[in-house]
């Protein structure tokens, strides 16, 4: 991988821009601040993952004082504190192992509530949601899980050490897992008092979308006042994952498809056939076509997940793949002096996805 001489001198020149905003304190408050996604943003490449760069300057503002040891499918995340006794959960992204990408290609449905059995020895209740509706990606369900078994005890000790704010942070699959992360960790505040003190801020960075429109609708409710953030270049394909299909049964209760059979029924012939003929071909292909991604990127994927995770148990799948984008979303915007720096060049998938790119576009991000 090589680096251009304007890449090395936008990231240098954020770096400034991030000490000069950091030189007199470093406060949690809500709302986006590009010098704070900057400084999290450096602590996220200190996981030396595949998009590692070691040119990337290391953060100035935080030290790392815990490395969790490998997790679930290669998760792992690190322990991150400021001198103003600020905490930030890192969470590395897409490793090249191939437990990895099964983590990503696990991709039907699980409902945000239930139990995870990771093996006869580690059987976990999870809470993503109060909604019975809500649904999150069954990979990254897995990571979220095994890191907040690791992550409790650690914030045990940074509440006895007098911290109680937390900024959470993760690039690519830690930005899914980021989401989830943050979820578990807000009900864990409003079912053991204990937790109440605690602060919790995210920044989601070139996340996927880590589940479907319930989950994202208690996601934000609970963030919307500035809490949480979705940051994605515009030419990145990474947020746009994973595939969604929306079907009728994704609709809310009160919905007009739920009254169509009665509806229809009561038209006279030869109405009634016509349009039930035409209702059918609309809505049945979405749902085989989603009964397909469940039998594929679930029912099949069980069997990789246990080459890894020979003990676990899988739950049922539920009936949506209604995957949408999650939180507040700051848009880097991808223009033509970006694609001068970083065309759309065959092959180079990763192109528009790495830490790069998105420092050259944070630079120019006018907030």
């Amino acid at each position: 991988m090589t680096y251009s001489i304007k890449s090395v001198i936008s990231i240098l020149f954020l770096t400034v821009m991030v000490l000069q905003g950091m030189c007199q304190s470093f406060q949690m408050t809500p709302g986006f601040s590009k010098e704070e996604y900057a400084e999290l943003l450096r602590v996220s490449t200190r996981q030396s993952d595949s998009l590692y760069n070691p040119l990337l300057p290391a953060p100035r503002y935080f030290e790392r004082k815990y490395r969790s040891s490998t997790l679930g499918l290669d998760n792992r995340w690190e322990l991150w504190v400021s001198s103003d006794s600020i905490a930030a959960i890192s969470i590395r992204g897409t490793t090249l192992k191939l437990e990895s990408w099964v983590e990503n290609f696990f991709a039907a449905m699980l409902p945000a509530e239930g139990t995870l059995t990771m093996s006869q020895e580690a059987i976990y209740p999870y809470k993503l949601s109060n909604d019975k509706r809500a649904s999150v990606h069954a990979g990254w369900l897995i990571g979220s899980v095994s890191i907040f078994q690791d992550l409790l005890p650690r914030i045990d000790s940074c509440m006895a050490e007098g911290i109680h704010d937390f900024y959470i942070v993760g690039h690519s699959q830690g930005g899914a897992i980021a989401y989830l992360l943050t979820s578990l960790l807000h009900h864990l505040k409003q079912d053991q008092p204990k937790y109440d003190s605690i602060a919790i801020k995210t920044y989601a960075s070139a996340a996927p979308k880590p589940g479907n429109l319930y989950y994202a609708y208690e996601f934000e409710a609970l963030t919307q006042a500035g809490w949480a953030f979705n940051v994605v270049n515009s030419a990145d394909w990474v947020p746009e994952g994973p595939f969604s299909i929306q079907t009728t049964d994704d609709y809310n209760t009160l919905n007009p498809f739920k009254y169509a059979d009665e509806a229809i029924s009561n038209l006279s012939f030869p109405k009634n056939i016509v349009l039930k003929h035409f209702y059918n071909k609309l809505d049945k292909p979405t749902k085989k076509a989603r009964d397909r991604f469940n039998k594929h990127l679930g029912e099949h994927m069980v069997k990789q997940v246990q080459r890894y995770l020979p003990n676990s148990s899988i739950l049922t799948f539920n009936e949506s793949s209604n995957y949408v984008r999650v939180g507040q979303t700051i848009v880097l915007f991808a223009d033509e002096e970006y694609f001068k720096e970083f065309p759309n060049n065959d092959g180079e998938i990763w192109q528009h996805h790495k830490f790069e790119a998105y420092f050259y576009l944070l630079e120019r991000l006018a907030l």
